[in-house]
Parts: C-alpha cells; sequence; structure tokens
C-alpha cells in the first residue's frame, strides 16, 4: 500500500451525537401495524448492524495511523463515533425483537459474528473496499427511505422511526468518509466496483435471512397476499436502490456529487443544539413526518 501525499483537506464537521434510543420492553416487532411485511424487512436491517458496523470500524480502525491528511483523519475519527452509536443502538432494539416473540434470531446472529470474524481475515484493501462499498448503498437507501418516508412511515411507532431515520441522517453526514479513505490509498477502479456489490450483496443476504425468518414465525411466510405485498416492496428496494449502486460504479462517481434530502438538512438544523442523552421523538401522527420534536402533549 502507497502512502497518500501529506496535505491537510478540511473536515466535514461530523456531528458525533450520543442519543439512547428507547424501546419500550413490550415494543412490538410489528412497529407499522399496517405494513408488518415491511417492519420486519427494517427488523431484518437492524440485526445486521451490530456485526457489520464494527466490521467497519475495525477497518477504519486499522488505516487511521496511515493517515496523513488532518481533515480525513478527522473525518474517519468521527466516522468511528458515529458507527458506534448506531450499532449500540441497534443492539438494544435487537434484544427487543429477540424477547418479543424471535429468539431464533440468535442463530442468524451467531452465523454473521462467525462470518465477519473470517472477512476480518482478509486484505486491509478488500476491507476498504467493502466498507466503500457498504456505505455507497447507504446513499441509495438514505434517499428510498426519506424520501419515500410519508408511505413507509406515516402512523408508526415514533421510536423506531425516530431511530432509523437518525441513521440514515448520519449516514449522509458521513457518506463520504469511507470512500476517500479507499481513494487516498488504492483508487483501484475494479476492486472499489467489486466491493460495491461485495459490502451490497452480503449485507441483504443476511438482513433477507432474518426477515424471513420472522415471517415465518409469523405465518405470513406461505401467504400469497403477504409475499406480494414483500415482493412489492423488495422490488421498491431494488428500484431505488439499484439505479444508485450501478451510478456509483460509474468512473468518475464520487459520493459528494449525490444531493443530500432537503430533509437531512432540515433535520440536523431542527436538532444542532440537541442535549446529550436527550432522544430526538419525530412526529409520525403528521403525514410529512416533519424534523422536528413531537409536540409535547402535556
Amino acid at each position: 500500500m502507497n502512502a497518500p501525499h501529506p496535505h491537510n483537506s478540511r473536515s466535514h464537521g461530523i456531528v458525533v451525537r450520543k442519543i439512547p434510543f428507547a424501546f419500550d420492553e413490550d415494543i412490538s416487532p410489528v412497529w407499522n401495524d399496517a405494513q408488518p411485511e415491511w417492519s420486519h424487512m427494517i427488523n431484518g436491517a437492524s440485526l445486521t448492524m451490530p456485526y457489520l458496523e464494527p466490521f467497519l470500524i475495525r477497518t477504519v480502525r486499522e488505516i487511521l495511523p496511515k493517515l496523513t491528511d488532518a481533515g480525513l483523519r478527522e473525518d474517519a475519527r468521527d466516522f468511528i463515533a458515529q458507527e458506534g452509536q448506531h450499532y449500540q443502538n441497534h443492539r438494544a432494539y435487537n434484544e427487543r425483537l429477540k424477547a418479543n416473540g424471535y429468539a431464533e434470531l440468535a442463530e442468524i446472529e451467531a452465523e454473521m459474528e462467525a462470518d465477519y470474524r473470517r472477512l476480518q481475515k482478509k486484505s486491509l484493501r478488500w476491507r476498504l473496499a467493502y466498507t466503500a462499498g457498504f456505505e455507497t448503498m447507504t446513499i441509495g437507501v438514505t434517499q428510498w427511505l426519506i424520501g419515500n418516508r410519508r408511505k413507509l412511515f406515516a402512523g408508526a411507532n415514533p421510536s423506531v422511526v425516530s431511530f432509523f431515520l437518525w441513521h440514515m441522517v448520519e449516514e449522509t453526514e458521513h457518506k463520504t468518509v469511507a470512500f476517500d479513505l479507499y481513494q487516498a490509498f488504492y483508487k483501484n477502479y475494479w476492486a472499489r466496483a467489486w466491493g460495491v456489490y461485495c459490502g451490497s450483496r452480503h449485507v441483504v443476504h443476511y438482513t433477507r435471512k432474518a426477515y424471513k425468518q420472522m415471517l415465518k414465525k409469523d405465518g405470513r411466510w406461505g401467504k400469497l397476499g403477504s409475499r406480494l405485498r414483500l415482493a412489492k416492496m423488495e422490488a421498491a428496494f431494488l428500484i431505488h436502490v439499484g439505479k444508485y449502486l450501478v451510478a456509483s460504479i460509474l468512473p468518475g462517481h464520487h459520493p459528494k456529487h449525490v444531493r443530500d434530502p432537503d430533509w437531512v438538512t432540515q433535520w440536523m438544523h431542527a436538532y444542532a443544539d440537541l442535549p446529550e442523552n436527550h432522544i430526538p421523538l419525530l412526529d409520525t401522527k403528521h403525514p410529512d413526518i416533519p424534523a422536528r420534536f413531537e409536540p409535547d402533549k402535556a
């Protein structure tokens, strides 16, 4: 690996927010009553995070001592801090999923833990390409979730919605970091393109495995109506996210060229002075789910 030439770019001012999202002990894993299949798709994604994100953190932490660019080094540290907050909150939520009817998910967790231990033995270049590839997919996921928040989240459990959309806001905030790290050290186009495929496919595989198990437990997997609704949602995911993945493997791509949703900027402004350990709870009863606290009902 060739070290990049030393220079000092400006950091992106990534904000590390310590938000201890609270989930009721009896929270229903079907957090959107009108869309149980969609609820479990999100639950499946959540299950992967406490295994995926520590893997990303270890990869970025390994390359930190080699960084000579002060701005990128600061961004990398903030990336690590944000991802650490994410997976800790996901772990708390996943414990509620297992406690409230889906104990079998522990088997998938054990499989993921072993799989990421195996991936940890791969070269740093491969792992950094995987990291940049997965982070590329999150750009498309963020655009889809926030752009379609009315359809996907209106009327749903506010603690779950607020938690997932916060995660997407912060994915937007650090969207360039993994890409910039890869480019700073390797710049191999084909390896990066392969990382987009590997990172996306691997996480989608485990996400689907988890929500399939949950739908089977509910008795929905074998019902035609449920499978059709699921297929429609999966198709929407592939169409909306797939176009960002295709764009990301084109020569000249850089995540900075993807325009952030206006709602993300509104969320950042709304919670710019968020006190530490305070939970920003969105108003999901409002059809637009505005980027602000849920109105005080007192």
